[in-house]
């Protein structure tokens, strides 16, 4: 059971935290996060994929361990690494690992990790010692590449035995509400699906749904993602902007960018187009994997797209990087495009936990053990789905997870006895000494105080960009010192709000806010003569013109924020 397993991870061991799709491992880790941040502890969280790490507000492994595109390493890439000081202030402050769909990890990159931890705190033991929480299901997607010697799962590296990991084998259910998709779900899992399991999938076969929206489409290779998405791109009646990528450096090392990333070479959008982010940029709200709808376009000459996200942000989406580095720092490649892509459909292998309310999903190219369970696991109920077509692949597993399942069955239920056979009292010492070890706070009455702060900090969905704020509150505003309280900024940042609001609205009415006409004519006509005159001093670096050499045109008798709003 859930609280069971949360138990084994308080306790400090390394765990395996497993179970079928939908069992609520994503649940028990920010449980736990939750527990360790209200003790003022900070575990660090990554994944094998940006839209995996999204669900936990973590990092990709490539990112944090800085592998860059690599697969493997060796000693001199760990010596280059080791020069690096902002690694050896990330890695100190490291204490608590968690590594969420572990199923897609290689048994290189896992050892690779291993490697780093060790090398950069100086400490032999099993990744330098740490507490290390791996979480996922080998019933799912594996990683797409093997090892030299034909291994392809983490649990085959030599790190993952070193671990002596605790195995959480989660039973119960939490996003399947429905005991047919159960039934089918377990069958696949048990490698023999029977008549019954096939009949319930073929009611579904072309079966219209009951919904008031778009499904989202699943489909297992990109060529037909792409080309469903160009067709519904097509099928709006609104003016297309192509953004076409810039590059520098070798063609080879450019090539070798386009395959690690899903950056397009040519992008076209339009308004109301579906799309998903490619490129993690936190401190924009977006992460690789976040989904929008473009609402229009900038009205500069880059046109950038205006994209609403489906958290209800909406931010101008500019130019983003993708770098490949050498072992000293310096830049061998770059491209730059716009970090988007279309999404009315997506792969089944970037839909990898998600939840879904309805889905249409096409798994008659199946060809990966694991992606029909993946997409159908996606789903909550039997009748949110629309099934498209399966082949004879699209119900099997991999042979060798369903050689060791029972294995990690009987591994959960040693754990499960040995937690168990402990009072209460000595859990609670047990968790105790562990935080203790690790330096965090044990007074109760200040975890009580962490843990109100922590409830009473938005949540990354929940941020709005501070413009946006202010444009929320213009309706109900009747002037600009009363916009400024209500949004609790100064009267001249307000402004910069309306500049920006302008910029990426040009029809937007803030008409109350706008001086007399006289005014507006008056400072027109200053601007006018202060560019006839062409005086150094009445212009800033950039050629724009300084606002004293305004307000001392006018004589001193319009205010500055009047002239500012004139420009507006």
């Amino acid at each position: 059971m859930q609280e069971t397993a949360l138990k084994i991870l308080k306790s400090g061991q390394n765990v395996f935290l497993t179970g079928s799709a939908g069992t609520g491992k994503t649940h028990i880790l920010n449980e736990f996060v939750l527990y360790l941040k209200a003790r003022k502890i900070l575990p660090t969280i990554v994944a094998p994929t940006g839209i995996a790490a999204s669900h936990l507000n973590g990092q990709t492994i490539h990112s944090y361990f800085s592998l860059g595109i690599r697969d493997s390493i060796d000693e001199a890439f760990i010596s280059s690494l080791l020069e690096k000081k902002y690694l050896q202030t990330r890695f100190k402050k490291l204490k608590i690992l968690i590594i969420d769909e572990i199923s897609m990890v290689s048994p290189n990159v896992f050892s690779a990790i291993d490697q780093i931890l060790r090398a950069f705190k100086q400490n032999d033991e099993p990744f330098a010692g740490i507490q290390v929480i791996l979480s996922g299901d080998f019933f799912q997607l594996p990683p797409i590449s093997k090892n030299i010697e034909g291994k392809r799962f983490a649990w085959q590296s030599p790190s993952w035995k070193n671990l002596d990991l605790q195995t959480c084998y989660l039973e119960k259910k939490f996003r399947q509400d429905d005991n047919q998709l159960i039934f089918v779900l377990d069958e696949i899992r048990s490698g023999q699906v029977s008549q019954k399991s096939h009949d319930i999938l073929n009611s579904r076969y072309q079966k219209d749904l009951d919904i008031d929206f778009t499904p989202t489409k699943l489909y297992t290779h990109n060529m037909d993602v792409d080309r469903i998405n160009n067709d519904e791109l097509r099928s709006i009646n609104n003016e297309t902007q192509v953004y076409t990528y810039r590059s520098e450096g070798a063609k080879t090392n450019i090539e070798k960018l386009f395959k690690s990333a899903l950056v397009k070479e040519e992008l076209s959008l339009k308004k109301d187009a579906v799309v998903m982010f490619i490129k993690n940029n936190p401190e924009k709200y977006y992460i690789n994997g976040t989904t929008g709808v473009v609402i229009d376009f900038s009205k500069d000459e880059e046109k950038l797209p205006i994209v609403k996200l489906s958290n209800g942000y909406i931010i101008k989406v500019e130019y983003e990087d993708w770098m490949i580095e050498n072992d000293k720092g310096k830049v061998q490649a770059r491209i730059s495009q716009i970090p988007l892509k279309l999404a009315w459909a997506i792969t089944i292998h970037k839909s990898q936990g998600m939840t879904l309310d309805a889905a249409q999903i096409d798994l008659s190219k199946t060809f990966e053990v694991g992606q029909g369970y993946v997409a159908l696991s996606r789903i909550k109920n039997i009748e949110g789905l629309k099934l498209m077509g399966f082949n004879d692949n699209a119900l099997s597993v991999d042979s060798l997870i369903l050689s060791i399942d029972p294995r990690i069955k009987q591994a959960s239920k040693k754990a499960e006895q040995k937690i168990l056979a402990y009072e209460d009292k000595q859990l609670d010492a047990l968790f105790l000494s562990y935080i203790q070890r690790l330096g965090g706070i044990c007074d109760l009455k200040e975890i009580e105080k962490e843990k109100v702060l922590l409830n009473s900090k938005p949540k990354i969905e929940e941020k709005v960009a501070n413009h946006i704020k202010t444009k929320n509150l213009i309706s109900t505003s009747d002037s600009l010192e009363s916009l400024a309280k209500n949004a609790g900024f100064s009267v001249s940042t307000i402004m910069n709000h309306l500049i920006l609001i302008k910029k990426e609205e040009a029809n937007f009415d803030i008409s109350k806010y706008m001086p007399k006409l006289s005014t507006i004519n008056l400072v027109n006509d200053a601007i006018n003569d202060i560019k006839e005159r062409k005086t150094q001093e009445d212009f800033s670096e950039d050629g724009k013109i300084r606002l004293k050499a305004i307000f001392m045109k006018l004589e001193e008798r319009i205010s500055y924020d009047n002239i500012k709003m004139a420009m507006i």
